[in-house]
């Protein structure tokens, strides 16, 4: 798997050595990896397009919006949580 270029911040109770610390955030960084995925990003969140009065909930077609260098004006991000 690729490097992460994330900054995460662990807090343990206890104090472990530095093995088992490596060991948590490379588990950690495979939880985030695929969590964060496009497809999961696509699925989670719709596109409020102010211009056609549209709102797309379609995940392959929020990733053709998503993946343009730009977003057109009044095009918002909006989760649906």
């Amino acid at each position: 798997m690729k490097s992460s270029k994330r900054d995460l911040l662990v807090l343990s109770r206890k104090a472990s050595d530095e093995k088992e610390m490596e060991i948590e955030i490379e588990q950690l960084h495979n939880l985030l990896y695929t969590a964060e995925s496009l497809e999961n990003f696509s699925i989670a969140n719709e596109i409020i397009n102010i211009n056609k009065y549209k709102i797309i909930r379609n995940p392959a077609r929020i990733q053709r919006i998503i993946s343009r260098n730009k977003m057109r004006p009044f095009e918002f991000i909006n989760n649906k949580n």
